[in-house]
Formats: C-alpha cells, sequence, structure tokens
C-alpha cells in the first residue's frame, strides 16, 4: 500500500465508521474456512435447495476432500479446475484444493470444448472437479484423451440435495445422470472425500502461493490467467468487510445466484460469506421468478448482482403489484457492468434497501472501488478506493504520467488486492502493471471527493471520423428514454469514418419505438457525431452468464455480415 503524507483526496469523503488507512493483514484462505468452522459451527453455512449445510459440517467435508485431494496426488502448487455450478461442491472443493496447497483455476462450465483445452493447457491443469451432468461433465471426459487432464472428480448433484428432493432428482432425470465410468480416470466426489478429515498440513505463504488463476474473459485477446495469492484474496474480503461497517457476522443471508467461478461472486459472495459467518442461499442459475420466490421467502440482506438483474427484478409486474417481499435486503451491490440510475431508484424504491455501485477486475480480486454503505452514495460514479487502494488516472498516450484531478485517462489501481502478473505472460504482465499500477484499460476521472467516474473502457471506444466516442455514454442517454429496457452500443466498421455507432435495443414489455422516435429524443442529448447511425431493435440482447450485456456477439455478428457482403 501506497503511503502519503498528505490525506489522499478521497479520505474526506470516507465516513466516519470507515477507515480507509484501516490495518489488513496477509492470511492463507483456508484460515477463513477454518475460522468461521470453529466460531460459527452451528450456524448454517450453506442452504442449496432447502438443503442446510452448518460451518461444522461444511468445514469437515473441505477437511476431508483436502486429504483425498493429497491421496490423489495433489501437490503444492497444483493445479485443479473447478468446472461446477453454484453448489455445495464448489464451496467445498474451492477451500480443499487451497488447504490441499493447491492453485484454483476456475472455468465456466458453459465454455466450448475448444476454450476449455486452451485453459487446461495454458494453467497446466490435471486434475479436473466437475458435475454428473452430461452439459459440463462430457466436455470435461473428451479432454481426458486431447489435453494433459489426467484425472476427474465427479460430483453427485443427488447426493447434495435434501430427501425427498434427492430421491425425485434421480427417479426423474436418471437417463440424464452420468454413471460414474470405469475407466481408472474418473473419481467420485463421495469416495473422495471417504477419509478421517485429516490432511497433511501445508505451509503456505500467503503473499507469495498463488490461490486461483482467475482468466479473464478474453474479449481482446485470448484469455489470461490472473495470478491472485492469498494475501490478494484475503486482503480483498477484509476491504469489503470494511465497506460495510454495519455487517452483523454470524447473521447474515447472502443471497448466491452470480455463479462463484466468476471473481465478483467468488470474493463478494463466497469468501465474504465464509468470512462474515453469513449463510450462502445457492443457487444453481438466475431464474427470476424462483430467484424472487427465494427472497420473499428465505429473507435474504446481502444481494450481490449486475444491473441486468436489477432490471429484471424491476419490470416483473409481480414486484410492483408487491406479490414478492424484497424488503429483508439491506444492501445490494452492482457490479460487472454500468448501473443506469433510473435502474437504482426505482429498485431502491421498491425494495427499500440500498443498491451500491461498485468497480473491480480479476485482477484486483475484484474489489478496487466502492460506494460507502453508510456514507454518500454518487449516482454514476465506481465510489471511493476500497481500503488501503489508491486510484491515480494515467495520460492515454503516455501510461507513466499520472495526471491531475478532474482530469480524463486511464485508470490505475494499486493495492494488496491486486495480482502479482498474468500466468506464463511476462510481457503482457510488465505492460498491466507499468510503474507498479495496474493500468484497467478503463477511462474515466476523480472529482474533486475524491469518486472515480468511468467514461469507457479504452477498448471499446469507438473512433470515428477522428474522434473519439465512448459507447457508455451514448447508452446512458438511451437509457433515459422510458420504453427502453436494456441497450448495447458498439462500434462497426465503416469505409469513410472508420468505424460508426450502432445501438442495439430491447424495449420494456408493452412499449414501442422506432428509430426515429429515439433518434429525435437523443438530439438534446447526443451530439452528432455520437448520435447512433443504426439503430436495432431486438427482443433479446446476448449476455455473459453472469447476466452482463455482451458486446462480443454483437461485434461478430456485424463482422460477419460485413465479410458476407464483401464476399458477394
Amino acid at each position: 500500500m501506497s503511503e502519503a503524507k498528505q490525506p489522499y483526496i478521497w479520505e474526506k469523503s470516507y465516513p466516519d465508521d470507515i477507515d480507509w488507512r484501516a490495518p489488513l493483514s496477509a492470511q492463507a484462505l483456508p484460515e477463513l474456512m477454518e475460522n468461521a468452522a470453529a466460531k460459527y459451527a452451528a450456524n448454517p453455512a450453506i442452504d442449496f435447495m432447502d438443503r442446510i449445510y452448518s460451518f461444522a459440517e461444511l468445514g469437515a467435508l473441505v477437511n476431508r476432500a483436502a486429504k483425498g485431494l493429497q491421496a490423489e496426488g495433489l501437490q503444492k502448487g497444483g493445479r485443479v479446475g473447478l468446472m461446477l455450478p453454484n453448489c455445495p461442491a464448489m464451496v467445498i472443493s474451492y477451500y480443499a484444493v487451497l488447504k490441499a496447497g493447491g492453485t484454483v483455476v476456475n472455468f465456466n462450465p458453459l465454455y466450448a470444448e475448444e476454450e476449455i483445452r486452451s485453459q487446461i493447457e495454458d494453467s497446466e491443469c490435471d486434475v479436473m472437479i466437475t458435475l454428473d451432468m452430461p452439459l459440463i461433465h462430457d466436455k470435461a471426459a473428451k479432454m481426458l484423451s486431447t489435453t494433459r487432464l489426467k484425472k476427474i472428480i465427479l460430483a453427485s448433484m443427488a447426493e447434495q440435495l435434501p430427501f425427498p428432493k434427492s430421491l425425485l432428482y434421480r427417479l426423474l432425470k436418471g437417463k440424464n445422470i452420468v454413471k460414474l465410468p470405469a475407466d481408472g480416470r474418473h473419481v467420485s466426489f463421495k469416495r473422495l472425500c471417504a477419509n478421517d478429515g485429516r490432511p497433511e498440513a501445508v505451509e503456505i505463504d500467503p503473499e507469495e502461493d498463488i490461490a486461483v488463476l482467475q482468466y479473464t474473459g478474453g474479449t481482446t485477446g485470448r484469455p489470461k490467467g490472473a495470478m491472485l495469492s492469498h494475501a490478494n484474496l484475503t486482503a480483498n474480503v477484509q476491504q469489503a468487510t470494511l465497506f460495510f461497517p454495519e455487517t452483523k457476522f454470524g447473521e447474515e443471508v447472502m443471497m448466491g445466484v452470480l455463479p462463484l467461478f466468476h471473481v465478483f461472486a467468488m470474493t463478494v459472495v463466497m469468501n465474504f460469506s465464509i468470512h462474515a459467518g453469513a449463510k450462502m442461499i445457492l443457487l444453481p442459475r438466475f431464474e427470476l421468478e424462483a430467484a424472487l420466490k427465494v427472497i420473499d421467502k428465505k429473507r435474504p440482506t446481502f444481494f450481490p448482482a449486475v444491473p441486468t438483474i436489477y432490471i429484471a427484478i424491476n419490470n416483473h409486474p409481480g414486484v410492483a403489484a408487491g406479490k414478492f417481499d424484497l424488503t429483508s435486503m439491506r444492501y445490494c451491490l452492482a457490479g460487472g457492468d454500468t448501473l443506469p440510475r433510473d435502474v437504482q431508484e426505482k429498485f431502491e424504491s421498491l425494495s427499500g434497501c440500498r443498491l451500491l455501485e461498485g468497480y473491480g477486475l480479476s485482477e484486483t480480486s475484484p474489489v478496487a472501488l466502492c460506494n460507502p454503505s453508510t456514507g454518500e452514495s454518487r449516482a454514476g460514479s465506481l465510489g471511493l478506493p476500497a481500503p488501503g487502494t489508491v486510484v491515480e488516472i494515467t495520460d492515454i498516450e503516455n501510461p507513466s504520467k499520472v495526471l491531475a484531478q478532474g482530469e480524463t485517462g486511464e485508470i490505475c489501481i494499486t493495492g494488496p488486492q491486486v495480482m502479482s502478473g498474468y500466468w506464463n505472460r511476462e510481457e503482457e504482465s510488465a505492460a498491466a502493471l507499468l510503474d507498479g499500477r495496474f493500468h484497467t484499460g478503463d477511462v474515466g476521472y476523480i472529482d474533486e471527493d475524491g469518486y472515480t467516474y468511468l467514461i469507457d473502457r479504452l477498448k471499446e471506444i469507438i473512433l470515428a471520423g477522428g474522434y473519439n466516442i465512448y459507447p457508455r455514454h451514448v447508452e446512458e442517454a438511451i437509457y433515459r428514454h422510458p420504453a427502453v429496457e436494456e441497450v448495447t452500443v458498439a462500434g462497426i466498421a465503416d469505409a469513410y469514418r472508420q468505424q460508426t455507432v450502432k445501438a442495439f435495443v430491447k424495449l420494456r414489455a408493452g412499449q414501442s419505438l422506432d428509430a426515429e422516435g429515439l433518434t429525435d429524443f437523443l438530439k438534446d442529448k447526443l451530439s452528432k457525431i455520437e448520435m447512433p447511425k443504426e439503430i436495432e431493435f431486438r427482443d433479446e440482447l446476448p449476455k455473459t452468464l453472469i447476466g452482463k450485456l455482451s458486446k462480443k456477439e454483437l461485434v461478430a455478428e456485424e463482422a460477419a455480415k460485413l465479410d458476407a457482403a464483401s464476399s458477394t
């Protein structure tokens, strides 16, 4: 952490109950689980489809799985892939790999085979833990003969469910349950845990040992593995906790709809819950009606999500009609994408809780900035730097030059949560961590009170006729139209201007709008240069697995259209 003789500009905006200079300790992640299992032994740790796991039970299963992994040959530093949806096996496996001295490699279960193959080879992953569902297991099984992968540990979904759901699952899904192959290369999770739960102690250096290889989304090239140490991740949990000083340890209930293999949920849902002794309600996937019923019945107090989830809740007719009670939630945290102001205000009015916007990346574990839960939350801002975190703005053309407050440039992060680099990518690591700062690739500025504002992502800036156009600014203007539910703005190839602005729009149910009407609405909100030259209305817009609107598919579609036209 950088020290300053004079207070940083944002310190004056910190509420009295949050200290930017609070000490942060470097811990090994397994200590979080060990402490929780001892302190909150009888408390519920996980609620999975009504199956309750206590912290004592969870801690014991972690120990058993850790010993089982060691018996299967896992050595310190060995990489173990986790390709699992939200379920108890995901939490158990994560902490078991770490306790056994290994490194977790998170895999998206919906990845295409080629993406899985590439990540296995890049991470040098020899073992994969996955689920007995063909959609997930079959892709992993193909890797046994085509990559360096040597072993698959197969967890049973039915064994994680309560009775009678476990019985019904076997009866109804029997044909879609993978039977354990007798090939010597598969091990059941149940057998893995069939031991006395006394793993061999492994000495972990929190600062040096890599806990997780977290692969970036790959929207700008081949995905890279951010090396996150135990110290990075435990510091980030402490930072997140400090941002929520009213957290009631041992009493909170966390809504877990975001996938735990994603860095946002890994820290803010899973690791935060273990640290705080909170009960995690785990849902394997986000389904709006089911999630609302869970909120109404099980009364979560924390609900981290992406903006599209809050948009969906706002627009559900049953919410406005009072069919679902959302008032148990005290804090909701939006990350991963722009949070439109009207979405924030409407959700807060429906739920009565504060919806705070934060900011982070895989490379920052991920929390770097957040609007304080007990202080001023500035709409449209990313908030204040996390405790111990320094945010600076550097010149886009000269990345070593730090700009003055108020100037626009690249957002850079320094702090204990910042990765040590990218796995086996020395040149890219040096560029990303130039001068000891992590260069985010995002453009923004810091206001006079220390709040940071995101203008756009460097690699998504539209270059049209020599002008820089920021898609986020255009999206914010379009979101102000009452008929618009979701929008994505992207730059598409243009022979004359290099790129031109195209907006892809999804309307609210029952609303009508055409391109001419939207253009008229935007005339006093956007310059002629920024005005979308093309507007396409769609029933749905593509999203990532965590529900974040995704430009990648839309840009690829436009490129394919251009190629086809050129060929013709």
